[in-house]
């Protein structure tokens, strides 16, 4: 008896293949699918070495689900994407602030507008093969429990799902170190067993972000003024597209000693400079917040929090400062806070909930 249908969505990579392979060893009616996102068929090309969302990923996802013997389909995704993850990278960079365009892409574009798409013709659940867990908490509330593997493990990207869309997930590969997912793939034979992961952003395969916002808005990145704290010109920027908090590399400023963007000002076209020990702080504030494990966040509490993707996590406290506002204080002092990145807080091993960085 069949226990349901669960729509994967097929990347083409190792991950999600074995997450369709896994499903219908369980017992689902499983159906593959690729989310088709780029504007354009040229810039797709680039991606034929291990992107999520090339031509590539559509041939290899379609050898795999041949291989399950699972139906296979493409479907379009293309205005959702350039809406919610690739104008919402364009503004935000124009604002002076580094955004997460896959934690955007999670939410509004592989569950939010597959999830919805996959329940109108008749599925029970969406599936994907990212590292995390969905668990149901004796609370009644749903919540990401991270992964077997702390190494791969993504439920810093995916803390902003919603109630609904966790009830409707799956999410298998959560279960099984990288490794495992690579031998299981061996063992049955996949075509992808051993594609490399993808590591750029999926849209700017060059890693060159100035000039993707430039081609895509038809508008030259304006260079403005270095300055430092005391506001005095120390040289000349490329345009504030071009930097990020914390950053060394690619300043060109002749200073005689290592020196890092502190803040970056859009309303004046400034880039601030200044020390290493100036990027250190011990709390930060962050607003359009998800909770996870509880429904809201009374009082203090006491949680592990994660300032970036590739943060091990620190100790803080947090409270409600405002109605979608948070404050967070660490004990030990963090750097390169950045507004834009994502905060999320973890209690234990669950995801209690997250939100963007104001500063």
């Amino acid at each position: 008896m069949s226990k349901g249908t669960v729509v994967v969505g097929m990347s083409g990579g190792v991950d999600s293949s074995v997450a369709a392979y896994l499903l219908k060893e369980e017992g689902y009616d499983v159906i593959g699918v690729t989310m088709q996102i780029w504007q354009d068929e040229e810039e797709t090309l680039q991606q034929e070495n291990g992107g999520c969302c090339g031509l590539s990923a559509v041939e290899d996802a379609r050898g795999v689900a041949q291989t399950l013997d699972i139906p296979y389909y493409v479907m379009n995704f293309k205005s959702e994407f350039k809406e919610h993850v690739i104008d919402y990278f364009i503004e935000e960079y124009k604002a002076g602030r580094t955004p997460n365009p896959c934690i955007a892409c999670n939410r509004y574009v592989k569950w939010e507008s597959l999830l919805k798409r996959s329940l109108d013709i008749g599925a029970d659940y969406i599936a994907t093969g990212h590292y995390a867990q969905v668990d149901r908490l004796p609370n009644g509330r749903y919540a990401l429990k991270m992964s077997a593997t702390a190494q791969k493990d993504q439920t810093y990207a995916l803390y902003n799902l919603t109630q609904k869309q966790l009830s409707h997930t799956l999410m298998p590969v959560g279960a099984y170190t990288k490794d495992q997912i690579r031998e299981m793939a061996e063992k049955i034979m996949l075509p992808v067993a051993h594609k490399p992961d993808s590591q750029e952003i999926c849209f700017v395969p060059d890693n060159d972000y100035a000039g993707f916002i430039e081609k895509s808005t038809n508008q030259k990145i304006e260079p403005g003024n270095f300055v430092n704290a005391a506001g005095e010109v120390i040289g000349q920027h490329k345009g504030i597209v071009h930097y990020t908090i914390g950053q060394r590399k690619g300043l060109n400023l002749s200073m005689g000693h290592p020196v890092f963007v502190l803040a970056i000002r859009p309303e004046t076209n400034e880039v601030v400079i200044g020390e290493n020990e100036d990027l250190l702080a011990t709390t930060l504030r962050a607003d359009r917040l998800n909770f996870m494990s509880v429904e809201k966040l009374d009082g203090e509490r006491e949680v592990l929090a994660k300032i970036r993707y590739n943060h091990r996590g620190s100790l803080c406290k947090i409270r409600m400062v405002g109605e979608d506002q948070i404050e967070c204080r660490f004990y030990e002092k963090q750097r390169a806070v950045t507004p834009g990145q994502a905060v999320v807080f973890y209690d234990g091993e669950y995801v209690l909930g997250g939100g963007t960085i104001i500063c």
